[in-house]
This record gives structure tokens, sequence and C-alpha cells, in this order.
């Protein structure tokens, strides 16, 4: 059986935790797109750790982590990684690289860099991974795939006319030292060391791990809102964020994917650029910053402080339909427990209309929150482990907003660590 998880919004709504925990009676965890670019915060019985390309289920040894085709790889990230894991008692987990996955460059890094700095006031918030110019590349045909490491001939003629492009734009558009191709070489022959004990072609595993019955999960990076398509263009990442293209960056058919667990927050926070309706400035901000997430409000990448805002059920309603969530998981109701009254936003009001549908990114930008203010329960509520003994205006908070996303809440998160999670009956469920 296949199941994914995926972000609802703008990303960091938890995914990490949620993937952990469903890790315990998963066998194989699949990355299905992204890059380094975002992190996954996660607190379990090793410590705090924020992983960027491993997926998040590494942490238990019955488990096969798979950086899957759609990923934007890099290698010697990668390694740093299982290193910064291992040397804390992590058992070495057991990987496999899709032979069809392909390599972030050294110079998609320094392109990315180099473009932020090029449009300035109107750049897009990049996290300067690199994850763009991979993508350009990718689609543009001239990206190198795993397999081709290990093609000295065709590596070392495709370096030589790649290098060539790349070298007119760093001398006459950015003005930047130019690549030398035997430098070039050499390090992408590093990488095929490194990365050669743990090359598969994943879809043919998957393929036979679905034969004999094995539970394999699907970890998003980001969230709806950030998909090329469908998110807040051009406020966007390089690759879908959407569980369907799942199928896509693991080589699975898509009717394989059974369950869809969405994370949304209990309230909004986004990272980098772009329309966010529901925002809140200021020492109200700044609070809820302070409070949230473990150890507050911060890019697990980046260290960037996170913008924030109150629960935006428009965004939600929209991430979960798109997403095709068959569960929602709800994150970080705990903090919420110092507000006297917790503002929602329910509608967008655009040009003096109301809607409740998200719009096109022009629209958006135009749009004023609608907010309806629910009571608080102004209290703490990590430690308790059944939906009926929360407080009765936290339950009511659940249901208004399960109410008004229109998708079954059916997991709720009360605190950081792995056991920190409440499951809950939807009258949603079908």
């Amino acid at each position: 059986m296949v199941k994914a998880v995926v972000g609802a919004n703008w990303g960091d709504e938890g995914k990490g935790k949620i993937t952990d925990m469903l890790a315990e009676k998963a066998d194989i965890i699949i990355r299905f797109q992204g890059g380094a670019n975002a992190g996954h915060t996660i607190v379990n019985d090793f410590g705090k750790f924020a992983l960027h390309t491993l997926p998040s289920g590494v942490f238990y040894s019955h488990t096969t982590s798979i950086i899957g085709n759609g990923v934007a790889l890099n290698i010697p990230l990668l390694f740093q990684e299982i290193q910064s894991v291992t040397d804390r008692n992590v058992p070495m987990p057991k990987l496999l690289v899709s032979d069809r996955a392909q390599i972030v460059m050294p110079y998609h890094i320094l392109f990315d860099q180099y473009e932020e700095e090029r449009l300035g006031g109107k750049s897009f918030g990049s996290t300067k991974s690199g994850i763009a110019p991979f993508y350009s590349d990718k689609y543009a045909k001239i990206g190198f795939q795993v397999s081709e490491l290990f093609e000295e001939e065709r590596l070392r003629e495709k370096v030589a006319r790649v290098v060539e492009t790349k070298n007119v734009l760093l001398e006459h558009l950015y003005h930047k030292p130019l690549i030398h191709e035997e430098e070039l070489l050499e390090e992408l022959h590093g990488y095929r060391d490194m990365v050669a004990p743990y090359v598969c072609d994943v879809s043919a595993y998957l393929a036979q791990a679905l034969k004999e019955d094995k539970t394999i999960l699907l970890e998003g990076q980001l969230g709806t809102l950030k998909d090329p398509d469908h998110g807040i263009y051009p406020m966007v990442t390089s690759s879908s964020t959407l569980a369907a293209y799942g199928a896509i960056g693991a080589g699975l058919p898509p009717y394989e994917i059974k369950e869809i667990y969405t994370v949304c927050k209990a309230y909004s926070s986004a990272v980098g650029a772009g329309a966010f309706v529901s925002e809140i400035f200021g020492e109200e901000a700044e609070e809820l910053r302070r409070r949230g997430g473990d150890g507050g409000e911060y890019g697990a990448t980046t260290g960037r402080p996170r913008r924030m805002g109150w629960f935006d059920c428009v965004a939600s309603k929209y991430g979960c339909r798109l997403q095709g969530a068959t569960d929602v998981a709800f994150t970080v109701l705990d903090v919420l427990g110092y507000l006297d009254e917790i503002p929602v936003c329910v509608g967008y009001e655009i040009d003096g209309e109301v809607t409740t549908d998200f719009p096109v990114t022009a629209k958006l930008e135009k749009a004023k929150p609608v907010l309806k203010t629910l009571p608080g329960w102004k209290s703490e509520i990590r430690g308790i482990k059944k939906y009926e003994d929360l407080p009765e205006n936290c339950r009511k908070y659940v249901e208004f907003i399960e109410g008004q996303i229109g998708y079954p809440i059916t997991m709720i998160s009360n605190g950081p660590s792995r056991g920190d999670i409440i499951y809950r009956e939807s009258p949603l469920r079908k």
C-alpha cells in the first residue's frame, strides 16, 4: 500500500513529524521531489533533527529510505546529512538512490545566488540552494542524471558542452569567474564514488515491493501553495508539491496511492515572499513566532524567521482539495493555548466581494482576510492523549475548522515529540 504525506499550505506544516510517526509501520519511505532547500524538523528518541534530503523515516532500522527520481539531489549534502545523523547514534540508514535522479551541480548553487543578487529587490526569496537553476536545466534537457556519472565518455562530452553555455552567462550576464571543465569533472568523479553503493532502479524495486504487499510512504516537501502550477506563482518552488506527483517522482502507478495525509498547521506560517492573506505583524506575530513549533518558527534550512498568520480556511480547503486529502493531520494546536481569542480567516474580500475560493495570484494580492473570532481555551494541552479530554473550546476550534475546510481531521499533534498525537474519529470520514 502507498501512502503520501504532503503539505496543505506554504510548507513548514509539520510533515516531518507525521512521516516519522507513520514510518513506524512502513517498510519504505521515499522523497519524491524538491531538494535540500527546505527542512523537516523531527523530535524523537534520538533527539532533535533537521533533515533536508533524507526521508523522515531514517530513524527506524526496519525501513529503507529512497531518494526518488523527482528529487534535486545534492550529493555532498546528502552524505553530510547521513554523517550528521550517524554521529548522533542513529544507525546507518538503508539507503537507495534512483539512477534517474538528477544532480544539483556546483554551478546551480552559484547561479541561484547570482540571479537573486542580480534581481535585487525583485528577487523570489530563494533559499539559494540551486533549486530553480537545477530544474531549469532538467527541463532544458541539460541536467545530469545519476546514471550518467558511470558513463565516462558521455560525461566528459556533456560537461564540455554544458560548461561552454554556462560560461557565456557567467562572463556576460553575471561577470563572475568561469567554470573549469577538468575541475568540474573531478568533482563529479567524487560524487560518483560517494553515491555508487546506493544507486538502484527504484521503479523496479518498488514494483517488487508492491507485489510483496510492502507499505510505502511518499514524503513531500513544502505544500500546495508552493506548487508551480497550483500555487502562488511565481513565488513558488520549481517542482510539484502535490501527492499526485508522488507517482511520477518515485516511479509508481498513480492508482497505488491509497491514503493522502495532508498536513495543516493550527495557525499559518510561511517562509519567503508571496501573497499571504491572513498574515499578522508586530508584537502579535512575534509572540506567535516565539511560542510556535519547537523552539520557535524559524526556517529549518535558512533559520529565517517565518511570516506568521492566523489559520486560513480558504487556502487550506484549496490545499486539501488539490492534494486529494483522505486525512488531515492538524499540527501545533498546543501553541495556541495562550490566546483569549483566536481569529480564523474564513473568506477573502476581493474588490468588495467575499469569496471562499482560492484565487489566482493577481487577485490574491488584492485579497483582505475576512476573520471570525473563536474563544480560546487558555490551557496547556500537551500530554493529552484522547480527543474527548481536550478542553471544550479546543475541540470546538478543531470542529469549526474541519467544517470550513470540508476534509476529515483525523490526527491532532499537540507537541513536538513522536508520541504527542491524538487520533480522532471524524464525522467526515467516508
